[in-house]
């Protein structure tokens, strides 16, 4: 028997036998493998295997450290000794997700279902951010140029529920064209747009139904009810193809499946997001009136959480009220805090990866972020691995707790972050910079120390 042979023979023995082994693959020096249960693993037994040169536990993989070449002939070895070279193994995704909780399997959903999506979102969000600056340094640009620009810029962000429902369909193995067909129609052009509807522009249209009268509003921007919408069409498509006959697969399944979407969409997630939408600018305005800072944490801390939803854009309403009975915007400030909070966690995790693909990602969505743009950043980086986030969503906290305190307030609303500067040009611009600076701080020193990457 072959040295390879021993070695590969003894650690399938000291990892609990090949019935434990969800995955197993290797890079340039080491055997990883992934296990049903890890507390079988034992660490001790294997280190003392010749030709083991040590072992760790990295990225949900006990990782044993065998060298080049010699790892290569090994994993040869229990590849055949456990049958997975005639197939039957999972893949390293599926095996991680056994052990993970709901946390971190809600985490490793966003980021398959946004990872394809977020170049896209950088590139529109930077656009989007640089001609904001523009226009508000009070350029004016010609009308061509203008409109060339919004084909440009809005594109990608007002069709944003349609790459979600596209790549939710792909990510759960169904009909990614479906998919993308019903975010189509979740910002079909004859629907209320969200955000007139949100500013007071227009009405919402009412569809009377068993004597009910629902709200019926398109979603551009929105990503949490595309996201559930992706879902519940994915489960229902792939459900229709156990039961149609293969005869009518092809017409009966799409059928059944994009009006049951439509139904579902605009019947029971869109009121009931009416509802949410309602109650949250009710609450944001009561949770702003709390005294002694504390009102300016709680807004700031939740503001860029509310984003992941897409429900953000009620809070025009919210901002036109203020800006008509007081002349002057507290909530824009507590924004900005936010905004700044999330771009600087961003730059901390950015500076504590390694790989130079996720750096580069990492720092293009962050220049969008301080130009007001934080859906590519949050989407891309921070939320996947959920420390950036929360750390960005505490300084924001505390940049909120300053400008409460302060009575900081803009004299206008929709810019933030740098262009946001622009708004506090009548005697608060210092105080306006220590607020976005203490959200700085604090999120980029609690990213520094929390955050690892493997996480």
């Amino acid at each position: 028997m072959g040295k390879e042979r021993q070695v590969a023979e003894q650690i399938l023995q000291y990892v609990g036998g090949k019935e434990n082994i969800l995955n197993v693959e290797h890079c340039a020096t080491r055997l990883r493998l992934v296990l049903k249960d890890a507390g079988a693993f034992r660490k001790k037994e294997i280190e003392e295997i010749e030709g083991v040169k040590g072992s760790f536990l990295a990225s949900g993989q006990h990782q044993v450290v065998l060298g080049t070449g010699f790892v290569n002939k090994v994993y040869a070895e229990v590849m055949d000794l456990t049958g997975f070279d005639q197939g039957g193994m999972m893949t390293k995704a599926d095996a991680t997700a056994v052990h993970m909780n709901v946390f971190q399997m809600a985490s490793r959903l966003l980021g398959d279902v946004f990872l394809p999506i977020i170049p896209i979102l950088v590139a529109t969000g930077l656009f989007m951010g640089v001609r904001s600056l523009i226009t508000n340094l009070g350029v004016q640009l010609d009308p061509t140029l203008l409109s060339l620009s919004q084909v440009l810029i809005d594109t990608a962000f007002g069709f944003l529920p349609a790459l979600v429902t596209y790549s939710v369909m792909k990510r759960f193995g169904a009909s990614p064209a479906l998919g993308f067909v019903i975010g189509l129609m979740l910002v079909a052009p004859q629907l209320p747009n969200a955000n007139q509807v949100a500013s007071g522009a227009v009405e919402p249209m009412y569809l009377n139904l068993a004597g009910l009268s629902i709200p019926i509003v398109g979603y551009q921007g929105s990503v949490l009810p595309a996201l559930i919408l992706g879902i519940i069409a994915a489960k229902m498509e792939k459900g229709l193809r156990k039961v149609v006959p293969d005869v009518l697969d092809l017409i009966v399944t799409p059928f059944m499946t994009l009006l049951g979407s439509l139904v579902v969409g605009l019947v029971v997630i869109g009121p009931v997001m009416h509802l949410v939408e309602k109650w949250l600018v009710a609450a944001i305005a009561a949770l702003m009136n709390i005294p002694l800072g504390i009102g300016g944490f709680l807004v700031g801390a939740l503001q860029q959480a509310v984003v992941i939803t897409g429900l953000h854009h009620t809070f025009k309403a919210l901002e036109i009220e203020l800006l008509a009975n007081t002349g002057m915007n507290p909530f824009n400030t507590l924004v900005c805090g936010a905004i700044v909070a999330q771009g600087a966690a961003g730059i901390a995790a950015a500076l504590k990866t390694r790989d130079k693909k996720q750096k580069s990602l990492y720092f293009t969505s962050v220049v969008p972020a301080f130009l007001g743009i934080t859906e590519p950043l949050i989407f891309g980086g921070n939320l996947p691995r959920l420390i950036p986030f929360v750390c960005g969503c505490i300084g924001g906290g505390c940049a909120g707790v300053f400008s409460s305190l302060m009575g900081l307030a803009g004299t206008g609303m929709s810019i933030t972050a740098l262009p946001g500067m622009l708004l506090y040009l009548n005697g608060q611009l210092g105080k306006y910079l220590i607020a976005c600076s203490i959200g700085f701080a604090v999120a980029f020193g609690l990213t520094w120390v929390l955050y690892k990457e493997e996480e």
